[in-house]
């Protein structure tokens, strides 16, 4: 596939980037199956809508699903890749090949990928809000520690607000801040990583259809495009899924010994509640799953945490300067989205590769 054919699948905006999969997808003659939004449009007043389609057999024994933009503004680089996937021979020819359908899962968090946010629409961070709400929702003491320094009431924050900051990197380390505030909370609502009170949206149409394209397979594994950890560029291997050593030794088995994980420290990742991987866990029983989350590193942990600093102020403070928005807006997308030839090729080429090991793996344990 040339090089400008995969620079061109990516895209300036989610709606430019939501008629391009259409595009590809009506272009290889597949259904999209669109969920839109019931309330909420998109920054130019477009529909917000959850798009998937199936490439491959619809009910054959195997399913892989290709998720985009889970968290929003890390969209522009799923859906990259999901398009370019939808126009490369090689990848429609192991598909048939393999006997391995494809589910392409366009913009999980369609409002977070058109305003550029990592949140969604209720300030909530969809890979937070997979968990059971029937029961007692977790407290993230770290995070109440940190909360008022990590989101400032004044942007840019003041000399004395970054001091704070420095002292707790000085006494404690830039990982345990990470684990402070990545580790996902639900009882601000106003801040940082908030995995919500309740299910959201996205979070119900993802479910559904789940029941209705995976449930009934034997097989089902995800990659689940993410962004802002690790080196530029670079796509670590994260396993997605419970502790369970069968299902990371058969990670391990498809996509290499590098598939890391929280779990035992391997990863870049803190560990995380909440995860996307609790609905193919809880909608797909019997299945036998395997996923991974594809993290790609933009820049330094700690200039993507600033991005997120002013962004989360910027949405406790919707009357901002237009000027201070735009800025602030850039700032999250140049964060989680690296508009550059190099990275849109390195994106490519891992994704790429990482789907046609999965077709080769599953097709392997076809019975």
């Amino acid at each position: 596939m040339p090089q400008s054919s995969i620079l061109a699948a990516f895209s300036q905006s989610y709606a430019e980037a939501r008629a391009k999969f259409i595009a590809a997808a009506n272009t290889r003659g597949l259904t999209v199956e669109s969920h839109v939004h019931p309330s909420a449009r998109g920054i130019d007043g477009e529909a917000l809508s959850v798009d998937a389609a199936i490439l491959g057999s619809a009910d054959g024994a195997s399913l892989l699903c290709v998720i985009s933009g889970t968290h929003g503004v890390e969209g522009f680089c799923g859906s990259g890749a999901q398009i370019a996937l939808l126009e490369d021979a090689a990848v429609i020819a192991a598909v048939e090949k393999y006997g391995v359908a494809v589910m392409f899962y366009h913009a999980l968090n369609p409002y977070g990928f058109s305003y550029c946010a990592r949140t969604n629409e209720d300030n909530i961070d969809l890979n937070r809000n997979f968990r059971d709400f029937s029961r007692p929702l977790p407290v993230n003491a770290a995070y109440r520690e940190v909360h008022d320094f990590m989101v400032p009431s004044t942007w840019p924050p003041t000399p004395e607000n970054e001091a704070r900051i420095g002292a707790y990197l000085a006494t404690r380390s830039e990982a345990a801040l990470q684990a402070a505030v990545t580790g996902g909370q639900c009882d601000r609502a106003d801040g940082l990583f908030f995995g919500g009170t309740a299910p959201a949206w996205s979070n119900g149409v993802f479910r559904d259809v789940l029941r209705r394209h995976a449930a009934s397979r034997r097989r089902f594994a995800w990659i689940d495009f993410h962004t802002g950890l690790g080196p530029y560029g670079h796509a670590e291997k994260i396993h997605s899924g419970p502790n369970d050593a069968a299902m990371i030794a058969r990670e391990k088995s498809w996509w290499g010994i590098d598939v890391t994980s929280f779990y035992d420290g391997s990863s870049t990742s803190a560990a995380l509640t909440g995860v996307n991987y609790e609905a193919p866990i809880a909608e797909c029983p019997g299945v036998e799953c395997a996923g991974i989350a594809l993290e790609y590193g933009t820049l330094p942990l700690l200039e993507t945490f600033q991005a997120l600093r002013a962004d989360q102020w910027l949405r406790n403070h919707p009357d901002a300067d237009a000027k201070i928005r735009a800025a602030i807006k850039r700032q999250c997308r140049d964060a989680f989205y690296c508009d550059a030839d190099d990275w849109k090729a390195m994106v490519y080429g891992q994704a790429r590769a990482a789907v046609l090991q999965a077709l080769q793996g599953m097709a392997e344990r076809r019975a």
